[in-house]
């Protein structure tokens, strides 16, 4: 393929991208609907086999929220670690306490929050939006990955996204964005009871927990943190679910 040919390919993909940015049609579901819908979540987080590889892209979410977080505090991502095993790193410099704090605390509540973000879409018509926008968040973070692991699994998930973007119908992607964003809530209740698991029956484990982390930088007690990533979390489901209803969506 020559340079103009793939021109051409960046180009049709890109008003793809642009095209998704258009409001389409709210999803409309019914009860039976939405039950497969929560289903298909459960299939995805709660079987080992599936979740060795779903769960990788919650840890990709979780560490992006690491990422955004940082940069709302002014400070230089210099690089995101992901691995197979589901853990990860974000290292940022500039870090003040505040900074610190406000940085380590938006990593398991971040797949909840985008969760949520992706079944109001979803609800909303803005589902091509969000598809579009989470394509290109994926494809900007491919610069900070810094580990061959890491960049393996950043890729799968920007070439599903990218994928989506340019096949996916209009209804595909409703029901793609709502799907996923079901998927991430029930990732991010499945993180949150795993890091618990660390503090109450796997201590030796403490050193890779965001809430212990942030117990050593602040003295605030893990079980404090750990109740902060809970509440978030129960706030974005409880959204969900609440956007389920007709009245929740303004019908």
């Amino acid at each position: 393929m020559d340079a103009g040919s793939v021109g051409a390919v960046i180009s049709q993909w890109w008003s793809k991208v642009l095209e998704g940015f258009s409001r389409g049609t709210p999803v409309e579901t019914s009860w039976p609907v939405l039950l497969l819908i929560a289903l298909a979540a459960a299939a995805l987080t709660v079987p080992r086999p599936v979740w060795r590889w779903f769960g990788l892209f919650v840890t990709f979410v979780h560490e992006l929220g690491h990422a955004f977080a940082a940069l709302t505090t002014g400070q230089v991502v210099k690089g995101i670690q992901l691995r197979f095993d589901h853990s990860g790193q974000m290292r940022s410099m500039g870090r003040s306490r505040f900074a610190a704090a406000w940085t380590g605390f938006w990593g398991y509540p971040v797949p909840a929050v985008t969760g949520a973000v992706l079944v109001w879409a979803a609800f909303s018509g803005w589902a091509g939006a969000a598809l579009s926008a989470g394509a290109l968040v994926l494809l900007a973070a491919l610069l900070f990955i810094r580990n061959l692991q890491g960049l393996v699994i950043a890729c799968g998930c920007a070439a599903v996204s990218v994928l989506l973007v340019w096949f996916a119908s209009p209804v595909a992607v409703s029901w793609a964005t709502l799907a996923v964003g079901t998927a991430l809530l029930a990732g991010a209740v499945r993180d949150w009871l795993k890091v618990l698991g660390v503090h109450t029956r796997r201590r030796r484990s403490l050193q890779s927990s965001d809430a212990y982390i942030l117990y050593q930088r602040t003295g605030v007690p893990s079980g404090l943190w750990l109740a902060a990533f809970a509440a978030v979390i129960a706030a974005s489901v409880a959204a969900a679910l609440w956007l389920a209803f007709p009245a929740g969506r303004g019908a």
